[in-house]
């Protein structure tokens, strides 16, 4: 996605005509994708960092609060910064802990965290926690963040075209937190090489039911989230359920 480009004017017109309180974007949505190979490349990735910090302005103009995450420089390292542009401020979500390590997402030789821990955030009004892409795949996170008292876990994703196992995880983090599970994932292939990148958006209710999915001719979906459910679904099984010591 480039800022001031025809996709983008098309996308920001869509989502000003949904008006949405939280828009959450695809992980790292800006330029290229760069971790495709190794080894990691200090000059590009700090183009790649500077690309998005520039986009910033941009994108926090799409919405009340925008939730998407982006690439920053950080000890001769990237890590990737979940974030949170509400009202105009930015600020720090989650930094992605989890990394793939295979042709076209050697993300493990790109990025290390630079801040600790999986918290959430209350954004308009929700408690909201973050999982970047694989981070899904590990639904002991998720119920971590239920038991924070997460209404919504918001799912950047850069993920591919096979969605099964992605939906199978989604609703297995609505199922194990009692929380509403939003995702976004890149589409095509920037640099028109591989990886090839799958879009799929979808949103869970606590319960796990499906409350849609986002496709080439849908690729915006607006989720009413009740904070009062997920906070019922708080007490039911198995979110209730507590881990006994012996």
């Amino acid at each position: 996605m480039v800022v001031g480009s025809q996709q983008w004017r098309a996308c920001a017109d869509a989502v000003s005509r949904l008006s949405p309180d939280i828009l959450i974007t695809n992980e790292m949505p800006f330029g290229a994708w760069l971790p495709k190979t190794l080894p990691y490349d200090q000059a590009r990735a700090e183009a790649w960092a500077d690309l998005h910090a520039q986009s910033l302005p941009a994108l926090g103009e799409l919405a009340a609060a925008v939730i998407s995450s982006r690439p920053v420089v950080h000890g001769g390292r990237l890590a990737n910064e979940a974030f949170v542009i509400e009202n105009g401020v930015y600020r720090i979500l989650h930094h992605k802990h989890l990394f793939p390590a295979e042709e076209g997402w050697q993300e493990d030789g790109w990025f290390a965290p630079a801040i600790p821990g999986f918290d959430t955030h209350v954004i308009a009004g929700l408690r909201v926690g973050v999982l970047l892409c694989t981070e899904l795949m590990f639904p002991e996170r998720a119920r971590a963040l239920g038991k924070q008292g997460a209404h919504l876990i918001a799912v950047p994703r850069a993920s591919g075209r096979s969605m099964s196992h992605w939906r199978t995880a989604g609703a297995m983090a609505s199922i194990v937190s009692g929380a509403y599970v939003m995702s976004s994932n890149r589409v095509g292939a920037a640099d028109g090489e591989p990886p090839i990148f799958g879009g799929g958006g979808f949103v869970f209710d606590p319960s796990a039911n499906p409350l849609g999915d986002t496709s080439q001719s849908e690729p915006l979906l607006l989720a009413i989230i009740d904070h009062e459910k997920a906070d019922a679904a708080k007490a039911q099984y198995p979110v209730y359920v507590r881990e006994r010591d012996f």
